[in-house]
């Protein structure tokens, strides 16, 4: 009896793994980006709809500003440290894609819209990237843009305005007709990051 039961358990032992085993190739063999993927979010719930304003004061659509494959990266203008390195590495993997000849959009939402004004983001832009793509907005819509990301970011107290926001720090990869492919977080390399961007670029 024991001896039965005990050849019973071996089974279905086996026959789970066998089934998580086929469970994991079949997601696997479906998803064409899997080689390329570093993190272990393979898409999902992360991005969708926003409305910002560009640094013309002009209302623009997620539909607008990730027309093509892009890094976005929720930050704000008055970070002493972080969101400066950050950007700089995020642009750094544009150019050394562009030398490679891919089109890639570095995007920068704030979310500090009290002091991130379009000018205070435009003149920002223009001295981190002229391909810069840096949004703000009312309250409503930066917050509404970072809950379709899954970011947080809390003002610290202050009784001025020099005060600090903290935030999450990720980089997000978004394709055109496909959404989030990919997250990168601050200890990735400018060249890494271009090669994870490129594999994800050239799979078919």
């Amino acid at each position: 009896m024991t001896r039965n039961f005990a050849m019973a358990a071996a089974v279905a032992v086996a026959a789970l793994l066998g089934w998580s085993a086929y469970y994991i190739w079949a997601s696997r063999s479906s998803d064409a980006f899997a080689t390329c993927r570093q993190g272990q979010v393979a898409g999902g719930d992360i991005g969708g709809p926003f409305t910002l304003i560009d640094p013309t004061g002009r209302e623009v659509t997620d539909a607008e500003v990730l027309s093509k494959p892009s890094l976005v990266y929720f930050g704000f203008t008055f970070c002493p440290d972080v969101c400066p390195l950050d950007l700089a590495r995020n642009t750094e993997a544009v150019d050394i894609l562009e030398e490679r000849g891919f089109d890639v959009t570095p995007v920068f939402i704030s979310i500090d819209p009290k002091r991130d004004t379009p000018q205070v983001m435009a003149d920002y832009a223009r001295n981190m990237h002229p391909r810069l793509f840096a949004l703000t907005g009312s309250d409503d819509q930066v917050k509404a843009a970072s809950q379709a990301y899954k970011t947080y970011f809390k003002a610290q107290d202050a009784e001025d305005d020099f005060y600090l926001v903290d935030h999450t720090t990720m980089t997000y990869l978004m394709l055109p007709g496909s959404g989030f492919a990919e997250f990168f977080t601050r200890d990735v390399m400018a060249d890494k990051m271009a090669e994870t961007v490129a594999c994800f670029l050239t799979a078919d």
